[in-house]
């Protein structure tokens, strides 16, 4: 959803003082959140400028007597495709080298292409918006309801593309699923594998007691007491263990003492 056609509706609405105060102070920073999102470098920076957009359009479709529409753009597009997005940038990992690499044959002068005909498209909108006075704002297609008006045009006017855009969806979401898979170059170590890696690193073959158990007090620091009394440090983490090589407090306060 471009914010270009929405600020071209509104501007041409006539729209009263509060309206046009909203207008006048997120259309500014629309724009600049549109044109972040092109120039910028990191895709993590790219998906908050969208972020950022998308707010901006939830708050021009509240005003303009959608309800429906602003919450979806906040729950559905901000809320949960962009967050999605952003979990598959932190899970693959994408670096700001990989973008540099054309790893699709033809795809720099197809995005050309593609960019010139949604530039077209633009145009010709805000043209009809402004200059041809079509633009009447959403009371009449809110007749009888923001809901059953959408409802209208998705079902109805607007069907294939409705249906074109989840296929594109469902496309988005399967290469996302492709792009975070890995295949797993060693298999993965069964029980039994890890039972005789134990075992051959010379590990104790049974389950010592947790730190404290059988012993005077119950803490994290207080190793567990084997069966003939004697501490057994492997029951601690290894910071807590006593190093052999510093003395022990104790015999340092005695010798003060002293």
């Amino acid at each position: 959803m471009s914010a270009m056609p929405a600020l071209a509706v509104l501007a041409a609405a006539s729209p009263g003082p509060g309206e046009a105060t909203a207008f006048w102070l997120l259309a500014p920073i629309a724009v600049l959140a549109a044109l972040g999102l092109v120039l910028a470098r990191s895709a993590v920076h790219a998906a908050l400028f969208l972020a950022v957009d998308m707010l901006s359009l939830a708050v021009f479709y509240a005003l303009q007597d959608a309800p429906f529409l602003a919450f979806v753009q906040v729950i559905v597009y901000t809320g949960a495709i962009m967050m999605l997005f952003l979990f598959v940038l932190m899970l693959i990992g994408v670096d700001s080298s990989d973008s540099l690499v054309e790893t699709i044959r033809g795809q720099r002068v197809a995005a050309v292409l593609l960019g010139l005909g949604f530039a077209v498209l633009l145009i010709v909108a805000i043209g009809s918006a402004v200059a041809g006075g079509h633009a009447v704002g959403l009371a009449q297609p809110n007749a009888d309801g923001n809901v059953p008006g959408i409802a209208n045009l998705i079902f109805g006017r607007y069907v294939l593309a409705f249906e074109a855009t989840s296929a594109l969806l469902i496309t988005a979401a399967l290469g996302a699923m492709v792009l975070a898979h890995k295949e797993r170059v060693v298999a993965r170590a069964t029980q039994e594998d890890l039972m005789k890696a134990r075992f051959a690193a010379g590990g104790d073959p049974h389950l010592l007691p947790g730190p404290g158990v059988y012993a005077n007090h119950d803490a994290v620091d207080t190793p567990a007491l084997l069966p003939d009394g004697t501490p057994a440090l492997q029951s601690l983490a290894p910071s807590l263990r006593p190093d052999p090589t510093r003395p022990r407090v104790a015999e340092i306060e005695a010798e003060l003492d002293r």
